[in-house]
């Protein structure tokens, strides 16, 4: 369809000048850039340690490098979030995030504070040094296309109602990766709680301002969706919004408490040391 000839942007000339009166503002969900001007950063956070800030609305999703020891603060801004994690190893992404070994080899299927991600070679990826949170999924994975098909009546990566397996590949297709290369996701801000019968059910209770922060036990690749969980009953297509903001920092100390709180925990950082101080080499 033409243009009317008193659109403000009907020619070249007014489309720049309309594009660039823009300059300045902002929308809800979008990555600040660059990130060291960001506002309300966390406490004690220096503009120049900002390496990531973004803020994702409903099927928002996100990937990006974070070098070991970084901070990942996640925020769910209202209490409604739903964040598909995953996570590689950033300079040889074969090596990824293995919830099912995240779980068995800690005893336990419901991470918390000082949990750790392993991944599929048994070292720390990634640790929850913060969570107010404490309320997470490791059993469902990533919502598909068929289930918001069902649901809602479509699951397009780019349509009104994507699934979360959709974005996340969207996002590792920018480094080369492909669906061969997603494994299980963990979930975050919902919990999945399995009833004495075996049933799932999911934990959807509303905490606005909660939060989790990791830290990066290596240099990784962290991809992200927010969208709704794929056991989330309501017809509305609902996920509100999570900040995303990440720090650089130092990596785990020999003393570090997360190291200590098991020796399981402490092998899988031992791992992750002998690779480090290798040079990423294995």
């Amino acid at each position: 369809m033409a243009l009317s000839p008193g659109s403000s942007t009907a020619t070249t000339h007014a489309a720049r000048a309309h594009a660039r009166s823009q300059a300045g503002t902002a929308a809800a969900t979008q990555p600040t850039v660059p990130a060291r001007t960001a506002t309300d950063r966390p406490p004690g956070v220096a503009a120049e340690a900002m390496i990531w800030e973004e803020t994702l609305g409903p099927g928002g999703a996100a990937t990006h490098r974070l070098p070991r020891g970084a901070r990942l603060r996640l925020l769910d801004v209202e209490g409604d979030a739903c964040v598909a994690m995953v996570l590689h190893r950033a300079d040889a992404p074969t090596e990824r995030l293995n919830v099912a070994d995240t779980v068995k080899v800690q005893w336990q299927a419901y991470p918390g504070p000082a949990s750790v991600l392993l991944s599929d070679m048994g070292r720390a990826m990634a640790s929850f040094i913060e969570d107010t949170s404490a309320r997470h999924d490791t059993m469902c994975g990533p919502s598909t296309p068929a289930d918001n098909t069902a649901r809602y009546g479509s699951g397009d990566a780019w349509g009104a109602h994507p699934s979360a397996r959709e974005r996340l590949l969207n996002g590792l297709a920018k480094h080369g990766l492909t669906g061969r290369d997603l494994p299980a996701a963990v979930n975050l801000f919902k919990r999945v709680v399995v009833e004495p019968d075996g049933a799932l059910v999911l934990d959807g209770a509303a905490a606005p301002g909660r939060h989790v922060t990791l830290r990066a036990e290596m240099d990784l690749l962290v991809s992200v969706a927010n969208c709704p969980h794929r056991l989330d009953t309501r017809p509305a297509y609902t996920a509100t919004p999570v900040r995303l903001t990440a720090w650089t920092g130092a990596p785990a100390a020999s003393d570090d408490p997360i190291r200590g709180s098991s020796p399981e925990r402490a092998r899988a950082f031992d791992n992750t040391d002998e690779l480090c101080d290798a040079g990423g080499a294995r």
